[in-house]
This record gives C-alpha cells, sequence and structure tokens, in this order.
C-alpha cells in the first residue's frame, strides 16, 4: 500500500476547531465516516472534478460535495452570472426578484410533477415543507417514509433532543418491497397524509437500489388507492438521472417532489414542485417564510446550471460515462473474488462489503478505502459517491486501475 498521505495541517486544524465546533466539524463531514487518520478534513480548494486539501493533496473527487457538483468545481459561466447579478442588482430583497418566477416557469417546463414549486434553501427544508403540505391538504397525520429525508425533527436518523410525540406518527417501510407498503396502508391508510420515497433507493452505507420492475407504478397505485399524497424526495435524483428527475426517467409522476442539489452546481437552494391542487394550500393554510429563501444568486446559478445541463447534453454524457465505469467496475468486482458489490450504476457508484459475524468487512472497508485515499481517489466508505461532466476518461480509467489493484491488496486479509 502506498505511503500514508501528509495530512499535519489538516489534524492540527482539526484539533483546534473543537475548542470553536463542537465535534469539530458537523455531521457527515466528520473523521469517522471516513478512516480516521486517512482522510483529509479540510478541503482548500476544487476545481472542474478535482479538489485539494489544506496540506496540498490533490484528489480524484467523487463525492462531489455530496451531490451538488453536477457540472465541476468552480465553473466559471456559473459563477459569472451569479458575480453578475450581486453587482448589478443584488440578490437579498424584502420583496422578491423577478429571475424567481423565470426559475419556476422552467421547472414547471421540464418536471413532469411541477405545476406550481416554492424556493427553499436546503433539501431539509423542502421535504419538510413536503409534510406539512400534504397533512394540510388531506387533514391526516400520519406519513409512510422510506429513504434518508434530511435532519428535522420528524425524520432524523438520531434522535437526541427530540421527543417521541414529534416522529411517532412516520413509519418506515423499506425500498422496492411493496408488500411491506401495502399492509401499512391496511392499517393506518385512513389517516395516512402522504407516502415520501426515494425513486432511487439509498439507504444509509448500504447499495444503491434501483426500482424493480412495477416498484414506482406500485407506490403510486397505492397512494391513489389510499387517498393518500405521493411525495418523491429527489434531492439527490434530481438534475441527476435526467433533466426531469428521475421520475421524469422511470416514467412516474408523483403529487409533490423535492429537487435540490446539482439543481445549481453548488449553490444553496432547493425546491419544493408539485401539482397545483396540492400546492395551493401553501396560498393560505400553510405557512412558509425564511429571510433567504427568495435570495436570487442561487436562483441565477440554477438558471444557469440547468441551460448548461440541456445545452452541452451533460447528463447524457454522464449517463455514458458512467455506464462504461460501471460495466468495467463490475467486472473487477466479480474477478476480484472478494465478499464486495457494486452498486449505483450509472449515476452513484458504491463500493459496499458484505457483512460478517466476524467483523472482518470492518476491516476489508477500512483497508480499501484507506488504499482509495492514498492514491488521490476521493470516495466514502459509507455514502455512494457520484459522477460529474468535468470527470474525464482518464480520471474514470485511473479510478478502474486504483479499485482493481485495491481490491488485490485485500486478498491476504481474507
Amino acid at each position: 500500500m502506498n505511503k500514508k498521505l501528509k495530512l499535519d495541517k489538516s489534524l492540527a486544524m482539526f484539533e483546534a476547531a473543537q475548542k470553536l465546533v463542537p465535534g469539530g466539524v458537523a455531521g457527515i463531514r466528520r473523521p469517522y465516516n471516513f478512516v480516521i487518520g486517512e482522510y483529509p478534513i479540510y478541503f482548500e480548494e476544487g476545481k472542474g472534478g478535482r479538489v485539494k486539501d489544506i496540506d496540498g493533496n490533490e484528489y480524484i473527487d467523487f463525492l462531489c460535495a455530496y451531490g451538488p457538483i453536477i457540472i465541476g468545481y468552480r465553473e466559471e459561466e456559473i459563477d459569472n452570472a451569479v458575480i453578475e447579478q450581486i453587482r448589478s442588482k443584488g440578490f437579498c430583497f424584502s420583496l422578491t426578484q423577478p429571475i424567481q418566477h423565470t426559475l419556476i416557469e422552467k421547472l414547471t417546463q421540464i418536471i413532469p410533477s411541477c405545476e406550481m414549486a416554492v424556493m427553499v434553501k436546503t433539501g431539509s427544508d423542502a421535504t419538510t415543507i413536503a409534510i406539512r403540505v400534504a397533512r394540510a391538504y388531506t387533514g391526516r397525520t400520519k406519513i409512510a417514509r422510506c429513504g434518508y429525508h434530511g435532519w428535522h425533527d420528524w425524520c432524523v436518523e438520531v434522535k437526541g433532543g427530540i421527543p417521541q410525540k414529534f416522529y411517532e406518527d412516520v413509519i418506515e417501510f423499506h425500498y422496492n418491497d411493496l408488500d411491506q407498503l401495502e399492509d401499512i396502508l391496511k392499517v393506518h391508510g385512513k389517516d395516512m397524509a402522504g407516502i415520501i420515497i426515494t425513486p432511487v433507493g439509498h439507504p444509509l452505507a448500504h447499495e444503491v437500489e434501483m426500482p424493480k420492475p412495477g416498484y414506482l407504478e406500485g407506490v403510486r397505485k397505492l397512494a391513489d388507492q389510499y387517498g393518500c399524497v405521493l411525495i418523491f424526495d429527489e434531492i439527490r435524483s434530481g438534475f441527476r438521472c435526467s433533466i426531469g428527475g428521475a421520475q421524469k426517467y422511470f416514467g412516474v409522476t408523483p403529487d409533490l417532489s423535492t429537487f435540490g442539489k446539482a439543481m445549481a452546481n453548488g449553490y444553496a437552494i432547493s425546491a419544493l414542485v408539485g401539482k397545483r391542487e396540492v400546492m395551493s394550500v401553501l396560498a393560505d393554510k400553510v405557512f412558509l417564510s425564511s429571510t433567504y429563501f427568495p435570495n436570487s444568486d442561487s436562483q441565477v446559478a440554477a438558471l444557469k446550471t440547468i441551460e448548461i445541463l440541456e445545452r452541452d447534453k451533460v447528463l447524457d454524457v454522464i449517463h455514458q460515462r458512467g455506464t462504461l465505469f460501471a460495466g468495467k467496475l463490475t467486472k473487477i468486482v466479480s474477478d476480484s473474488g472478494l465478499p464486495v458489490k457494486f452498486s449505483g450504476a450509472p449515476w452513484m457508484p458504491f463500493i459496499t462489503f458484505d457483512k460478517d459475524d466476524t467483523g472482518l468487512y470492518k476491516k476489508l472497508r477500512n483497508e480499501f478505502y484507506t488504499y482509495l485515499i492514498r492514491n488521490r481517489v476521493f470516495l466514502q466508505p459509507y455514502h455512494h459517491g457520484y459522477i460529474c461532466y468535468r470527470h474525464t476518461d482518464e480520471d474514470l480509467a485511473y479510478t478502474l486501475e486504483t479499485i482493481k489493484a485495491g481490491l488485490a491488496e485485500l486478498k491476504a486479509l481474507c
């Protein structure tokens, strides 16, 4: 295995940061979500499909800021559009700027479920207002959920500081298990306000799942049968599976959808979009407000990002490269003979290790991801990656060779 990276500055800054920030850094960016002592903790800069840490180590970045970077870091065309908006018009006002109208009109043209929309800032904002809308529209209380939907009280995985009453009406079901959802609805259907699901399954630290034939159609049918609102959480799949999201790609239209991440190539924005009848409760029954939701800097970035995605056929390129990458990687994994799986093709590549009673999988996982990071391939052990437009054929070829070599190194441990 290659020599350990020099991370002196990163580790020193993290030690100092723990006196300023609880845990040093927040949430999923903490070192225990990577391989402690092997991964950098702070990045200095990024360009295209690469990032550089504060110690000067450069990586091919497949985490893409956990998904927002769909084109690449520091895209001049997008940044220049935002800078022009800031310099010529400003971006934070007491009233709404016209650019919001332009953006929402565009969303209605490209997203199947979008007849109306509201702009917010984060994925958690969007999914939480979706739940509020579903409850107000139906007059019901319970929610069936599948997938990760953010950090708010109703859905966060870690329950510290949250009274049970805030989430006791939220019932979890598993992706691709239509029978389980039907069983939940048979019991709770009369009080079920909504079903919220990620149309591509990406459970925490587990393989990425594509919908089985008929699964999303079955969820749509059950929502109709029981009169509840169907919500697609497309924070990750939106502007990645297709310009209209996974709902466009798989041909199943929900009542409400949430979009974010890749929508603005890194600028802070998300949206709740949906059918006019359902969304209309936001006019008088449901309160939604924030000082920063209407800010136009990210709206300009979103419009420019969408323009580039369409003009340069960015998602077609990503799909093509991702499919080729996945085909080669599937063979590498199969040929390795190791207890390892590849999933997420072609958009969300993830390499996971089969769990065993002895805990060997944890050792294999740490050794493998240590090999990747030492060879300047930035992937996360517990979270799927992404492919962006600026990842070159050379980047992908190098990554495949590195993965192959990394798996070969593991054979001595089995």
